[in-house]
This record gives structure tokens, sequence and C-alpha cells, in this order.
């Protein structure tokens, strides 16, 4: 694992114990499939979340979440949907959350936007 690596392992890391603080249950982490990867799902209010870590340590190329365009985000739609079909959560309301870590500051942005 590259330094790279392991700094987002370290930011998915502080990210699952931030949700879980504050109630989310966490279902998956790193599901990955064909399509890529989703970084964790997890249950929150009854609600199936789509979470995308994103952790920097410097501003020098902006907020982590600004890294989340609307091509990633469509990637991310595509990957829940598959999600969504192949674990029968097809009943489940769904939305799309980002974490961003900066340095040891986790910074939670709820409904970034919705399926």
């Amino acid at each position: 694992m590259n330094e790279k690596q392991k700094y987002g392992q370290k930011g998915e890391d502080l990210a699952c114990k931030y949700l879980k603080k504050h109630g989310y249950k966490i279902v998956e982490r790193n599901f990955h499939c064909p399509l890529g990867e989703l970084d964790i799902v997890a249950i929150h209010k009854g609600v199936l979340v789509f979470i995308e870590v994103k952790a920097r340590n410097t501003l020098k190329y902006g907020r982590p979440a600004e890294a989340v365009d609307e091509y990633k985000q469509q990637k991310l739609q595509r990957l829940a949907e598959m999600y969504i079909n192949l674990n029968n959560k097809i009943d489940k309301k769904a939305r799309f959350d980002v974490v961003e870590v900066l340095g040891d500051e986790v910074n939670l942005i709820q409904n970034a936007w919705t399926l």
C-alpha cells in the first residue's frame, strides 16, 4: 500500500468513527464491482446512504469535497444502482453523503446529491 492509499484508508477510518458517533450504521466498506468502488454504505434514520470519502492534507487543491464533481457523482450513482439491485434494496430510500477529511478535521455533507 502506497502513502496515498494509507492516507485514504486513514481518512475512511476517521469517517467511519465520525459516522457511527452520529447515528449511522455501517453496512459495508469498500464495495467493489466491475464499475468501481463505493467507500461506505450505511443506514441513517432508515435511509440507505452511499458515502464518498475524500481526504487531503492541505487546501492547496481546494476542499476535499470539491473533488466529487459531476463525473464522479454520475459514476457513484451507477455504482449505487448496481449495489441496490445486487442487494435487493429497491424499496429503500437512498441518498449520497460526502465526508471530507482535512488532516484530523472531519466534515459531513449530508444529502450532497440525490439518486
